[in-house]
């Protein structure tokens, strides 16, 4: 016998997730670099049936007072040596992307903060004009949306993006942009006078067909078809225009990587890309916990599959293997992704972009009004 008033009591009860209409996590776990971890527990007062209504999650709005805009790499794998992230964290709230673990570094969590606690550039236009002026820069194309998306909602308002490319223009500076947003369209009068220079080139990202799939993967991103609209009026407008079948998920999505990369070329894409699934750091079990509320059944077997196709683990960080993994699986799909782009024709080289044209910003437009010195005038 037990003296428990409340028998069951004692037996371990399930942690509700975190559900937010329109949030892609389930979950707000601390980063790696926090001293205290937060775990979530039920304590009893969970929400009564009537009460099931999980509130809005508000996005935050930080200011980023960054110094410099210009970010460098010498990733062999990746084909540009430039990018610009008008924003850190990303609103879409894509469960798989590989750019949460960045929000980390901000004492941020790669979970629920990374898409509802943005940090914004105000001053990237300024930056970026102050970078390009500078004697020793030597111009070559710019790529935007490489970590977060440079046209997620909060650009509707911000309008950093379109300052950043307003300055591009300008200077006939050539960029390229990745998005899953039809809000690029608003900057098809900046972008096509670029594109008939050979300056600009754009990329959507299309990772499934499935409205309901999109939805609670991506759900602050455009609809597919939305999507393939972008890409057609793109297209339209002489933008030279591609696919990203990004990220390939093994029994999720993989199967829709022909009839994606169809559609994309019926609507006008001319290029075409595709990425094995990257779990870095604190996506891994974020994907995981995503996959267990919305796929319970799949879950095991989807994991089984990367893990044979990264080297028995979640995640190989090696040049040119975090891109394609490795293995049955990963050949596979490196196979079907070649077949169906050659049937297709897609091209299989991109060719480069303009960087002849180029005109640096006068140095004194950049300059910072001088300061009054304690000495007058004795060294002007």
């Amino acid at each position: 016998m037990t003296d428990n008033p409340f028998p069951g009591d004692d037996a371990e009860l399930p942690v509700r997730p975190l559900i937010f209409k329109g949030r892609g996590s389930t979950s707000n776990q601390s980063g790696r670099f926090e001293r205290l971890q937060r775990e979530a527990f039920d304590d009893g007062w969970a929400q009564e049936e009537s009460e099931t209504e999980t509130p809005r999650l508000i996005t935050e709005i930080i200011h980023d007072n960054s110094r410099s805009i210009l970010h460098y790499n010498d990733s062999p794998d990746i084909p540009f040596d430039r990018s610009i992230n008008p924003y850190r964290g990303c609103e879409h709230g894509c469960t798989y992307c590989y750019a949460r673990p960045s929000h980390t570094y901000l004492g941020f969590s790669a979970g629920l903060d990374f898409e509802s606690r943005i940090l914004v550039k105000p001053d990237a236009a300024a930056l970026l004009h102050q970078a390009l002026s500078k004697p020793a820069y030597v111009c070559q194309p710019i790529a935007m949306g490489t970590n977060t998306d440079p046209y997620q909602p909060l650009e509707r308002q911000q309008r950093i993006t379109r300052q950043i490319i307003e300055v591009l223009a300008e200077h006939q500076h050539p960029l390229t942009i990745v998005t899953k947003s039809a809000m690029v369209e608003r900057d098809i009068d900046l972008l096509a006078p670029m594109a008939a220079q050979n300056l600009a080139r754009v990329f959507i990202s299309i990772t499934t067909l499935d409205r309901h799939l999109s939805r609670v993967m991506e759900p602050r991103a455009a609809a597919p078809q939305r999507r393939l609209q972008t890409l057609e009026k793109l297209a339209q407008a002489g933008i030279p225009c591609g696919v990203m079948t990004a990220p390939m998920i093994p029994a999720l999505n993989d199967a829709e990587m022909e009839s994606i990369l169809q559609h994309a070329h019926d609507a006008g894409a001319r290029y075409a890309g595709y990425v094995l699934l990257r779990l870095p750091l604190e996506v891994a079990p974020l994907f995981e916990e995503w996959l267990q509320h919305h796929f319970p059944l799949k879950a095991a077997h989807v994991m089984s599959i990367i893990r044979q196709s990264r080297g028995g683990k979640a995640y190989d960080a090696q040049f040119h293997q975090r891109m394609r993994g490795q293995g049955i699986f990963a050949d596979l799909l490196a196979q079907r992704f070649r077949l169906a782009a050659s049937k297709l024709g897609f091209m299989q080289e991109r060719s480069p972009l303009n960087t002849t044209l180029f005109r640096p910003p006068a140095r004194t437009a950049n300059m910072k009004a001088k300061q009054p010195s304690p000495q007058g005038d004795l060294f002007e």
